[in-house]
């Protein structure tokens, strides 16, 4: 039995439809006999609606009061999905990032992580249900709500992993791993079925969209693996890898 931290994004969980079919997979996930940990976005354009409101009533909106704001596109996700999962059958309990134990410093919009205690998260698990998670988001030390900055979710899925000591942290997007271009205007573009974090390291830095920077630098430094594949299909996608790990060695593939 393994533990596996999934992190399905905006466009997996877009829509009711979308966040049924996130469930099933979910399930089948652990009726393979795995412990599995859940961190969502928010629903497909959420965040940019929610900043849209916020700047048709102020142009220059406070920092505390648009973190708070833009925590609430997660926490419609985590419900939604824990209900989706127990219309299916299962279990699951859903958790903001501040009861997750994400601690993070106070710079508002762009916050780092500066530890997580997944204590109600472990308690789950140990339970047998699905723990799911909200991305992007922590707490401060004055117990204010706290964002990541874009891609946050992504690091929000591989501080939890490393901190629950999963075997792998898989992320979820809607192409089937990391290609030498984007397929979606490259149709020659070819998948890479393993990299190592130097290398993807360097495809971000230059503008690649498929891993926030700042979660692979995460996993790196904890030399967690990932495999980043897509919500839409079975196929296997890319491994992200430490160095001497057999990619074949690892949960789910």
């Amino acid at each position: 039995m393994a533990l596996i931290v999934q992190k399905y994004g905006g466009s997996s969980v877009a829509d009711p439809d979308s966040i049924k079919r996130v469930a099933r997979r979910i399930i089948e996930t652990k009726n393979a006999g795995n412990d599995v940990a859940v961190v969502v976005s928010a629903m497909g354009d959420t965040t940019d609606d929610l900043i849209d409101q916020a700047l048709s009533i102020d142009s220059d909106p406070p920092a505390r009061e648009m973190d708070m704001l833009m925590t609430a596109g997660e926490r419609i996700s985590m419900s939604l999905l824990a209900m989706a999962i127990h219309a299916a059958g299962s279990h699951a309990y859903s958790f903001t990032g501040s009861q997750a134990g994400f601690m993070t410093d106070a710079q508002f919009g762009a916050a780092h992580i500066r530890a997580v205690k997944p204590d109600r998260v472990r308690r789950a698990l140990d339970k047998g249900s699905v723990a799911i998670v909200a991305g992007f988001q922590g707490e401060n030390e004055r117990g204010d709500a706290t964002t990541l900055g874009r891609g946050g979710s992504d690091t929000s899925a591989v501080a939890l992993a490393v901190a629950l000591g999963a075997d792998v942290c898989e992320i979820y997007t809607d192409v089937d791993g990391v290609f030498t271009a984007d397929p979606r205007i490259v149709p020659t573009a070819r998948r890479i079925p393993v990299i190592g974090y130097d290398e993807i390291l360097e495809m971000s830095s230059c503008g690649s969209k498929v891993l926030a920077l700042r979660c692979v630098e995460y996993a790196q430094r904890f030399k967690m693996p990932l495999h980043v594949r897509s919500s839409f299909s079975h196929r296997s996608g890319t491994l992200v890898v430490p160095e001497g790990v057999d990619p074949h060695t690892l949960p789910n593939l």
